[in-house]
């Protein structure tokens, strides 16, 4: 099973940029979207083969999830029951017959850390929410977490301690994740592979000089590892500020 996934910085953006000469080329069972940035109605997208999932925002042009999955799902959850965390349209989980998918586009604790505190009572959140579904049976969860766990995940650690998605707090919810069972498929496979980037900043033409950050991944419950084959960064495939990312997962 191939699984992709990408925070695309607007969908309508991206379709005028071969999203579908990618989409078409990789051939994903499970596709999934965040920052979409579009509200329903706004888009008639035809993907023969898929079933199409959305979760919008509230708010117009911002945020957006989606899932496009050859394999029609059990059951479909938008948002992780919170009310105060599911307005901006950051969560979509699939349930399949032996584990949950969710796509998740993680809110950014912004310049000057403004939002720093709703971003740590959202992970607390998401965190209760993974292992509520852990007790069920495994989780596969993947999009932009707006975080680079470790100094190997950025190009410049020393001179972003405190940016948005390197703080020390964010880097510890992210520790608790791993700590907790959850395996970074990307590092799973690839522990010490230096420069492997998901987003460049538009600014200082960041990705000709690949000075990047990793922040966009698939986890999965320790119970799956025997079903891990391989992890992917397209890095070379562009339309976006970050590129695709993917999992390829074995049969049971």
């Amino acid at each position: 099973m191939k699984l992709v996934s990408w925070n695309v910085n607007g969908i309508r953006a991206a379709l005028k940029k071969d999203f579908m000469g990618f989409f078409d080329q990789v051939g994903a069972d499970i596709f999934c979207l965040q920052e979409t940035k579009l509200q329903e109605g706004q888009l008639d997208l035809k993907l023969d083969g898929y079933h199409q999932y959305w979760n919008y925002a509230q708010k117009k042009g911002y945020s957006g999830t989606a899932v496009f999955t050859k394999i029609e799902p059990l059951s479909v959850k938008y948002g992780i029951g919170v009310e105060e965390h599911d307005k901006e349209g950051r969560v979509i989980t699939l349930e399949y017959e032996d584990f949950f998918l969710l796509t998740i586009y993680t809110p950014n604790s912004q310049r000057g850390l403004a939002r720093l505190d709703y971003r740590m009572e959202w992970e607390d959140s998401l965190f209760t929410y993974f292992k509520e579904l852990e007790n069920i049976k495994p989780i596969i969860f993947c999009g932009d977490l707006n975080v680079a766990h470790k100094e190997i995940d950025i190009k410049n650690p020393a001179s972003n301690k405190r940016s948005a998605g390197f703080t020390d707090e964010e880097r510890s919810k992210f520790d608790n994740i791993v700590q907790s069972g959850f395996i970074d498929t990307f590092r799973y496979f690839y522990p010490e592979k230096e420069e492997a980037y998901t987003w460049w900043s538009y600014i200082t033409k960041a990705r000709e000089r690949n000075v990047g950050w990793r922040i966009d991944y698939f986890c999965t419950s320790k119970s799956l590892e025997n079903r891990l084959s391989d992890a992917n960064i397209y890095a070379e495939i562009l339309g976006s500020d970050h590129c695709p990312v993917g999992l390829i997962l074995s049969d049971k």
